[in-house]
């Protein structure tokens, strides 16, 4: 039986892109349309019923993380596709996307991310955005192929994970990855909770596939090349969820890459104390939040597939 496909959209005021983007999901011809409205105050709640979309209304407004929930919980088909007001879905991208989830081992779709400036055709660059998401070695998380030639990764390959901005996941494997009914972390908010739940996926046994065919063009508003734009505030929860993360997933890998995350680890803190010293608190903010990430461990580890090593996945090609 061919599983049935949510596409949910989430949108904070972003009315001009979401009209494009429920073009481009209304094309695909999905078993239903979700837009999460996230308190939205422009035309969102008009342009997700015109386009025959079941809208859920968040008030008031709430974290990525949350709004992501809402849209989890608020959809229905067996595999659930994110997606934002600024991710804009090609012609066969949805059958595309469904093909890998034939193995009954894969959890996960990472579709193939080309970068745009805007919503319409003449935006769009000849430029990746992302060919999935990796944690190296270093346990430091990061796009796959960012910059890279449009035309480059045109091969379907498991990596280690979707990037959030359009990723499609099993509903099986975010019911599996669950812990007390939350799927993404609350505590993360926003930066890397996509990281932390495709290496929680991992550590469960459930695989990612990077599917070149099911092509989103996305107007990203942070990326490595762009991070000296982000507020500081913004820059110190990136920098503190990486050791939330780390503190969650983390198995008996580390004692392999020691050297490899300690030097990283020398190297960072010379740089938050030479450049960047207002990352210095998110430090004690990740010591603050550590009972609940450690609280969430005990919920992974008892689960924990054995033999599954998530990190030094190779890339596409």
């Amino acid at each position: 039986m061919t599983p049935t496909m949510s596409l949910t959209i989430l949108s904070t005021d972003e009315a001009p892109m979401l009209e494009e983007a429920l073009a481009g999901a209304v094309a695909q011809e999905p078993d239903e349309i979700v837009v999460v409205d996230n308190a939205s105050t422009d035309a969102t709640p008009e342009l997700a019923l015109r386009a025959g979309a079941r809208l859920v209304r968040l008030e008031p407004r709430v974290s990525y993380v949350e709004a992501m929930n809402a849209s989890i919980a608020d959809s229905h088909g067996d595999l659930v596709a994110f997606l934002q007001a600024d991710t804009f879905v090609a012609p066969g991208y949805l059958e595309a996307a469904r093909a890998p989830f034939a193995d009954p081992l894969v959890g996960s779709v990472a579709p193939k991310l080309v970068r745009a400036l805007g919503p319409r055709p003449e935006d769009r660059l000849d430029e990746l955005d992302a060919a999935g998401m990796v944690v190296d070695r270093r346990r430091k998380n990061g796009l796959v192929g960012h910059g890279a030639p449009a035309s480059a990764y045109a091969c379907r390959a498991e990596v280690f994970g979707a990037d959030g901005a359009a990723a499609v996941y099993r509903r099986a494997a975010l019911e599996d990855v669950a812990i007390d009914g939350e799927v993404l972390d609350v505590d993360l908010e926003r930066w890397a909770s996509d990281a932390d739940l495709a290496w929680r996926a991992r550590v469960l046994g459930w695989r990612c596939v990077y599917e070149p065919a099911a092509l989103v063009h996305h107007v990203r508003s942070y990326s490595p090349s762009t991070r000296a734009d982000m507020s500081e505030a913004a820059r110190r929860m990136q920098f503190r969820n990486r050791y939330l993360m780390i503190a969650k997933n983390e198995g008996r890998e580390l004692a392999r890459d020691l050297p490899l995350v300690l030097g990283y680890e020398i190297l960072a803190l010379g740089h938050v104390l030479l450049r960047e010293r207002h990352l210095l608190p998110a430090y004690r903010e990740a010591w603050r939040c550590l009972p609940a990430a450690r609280r969430r461990r005990r919920a992974i580890q008892r689960r924990r597939v054995a033999g599954r090593v998530p990190y030094g996945l190779r890339a596409p090609a």
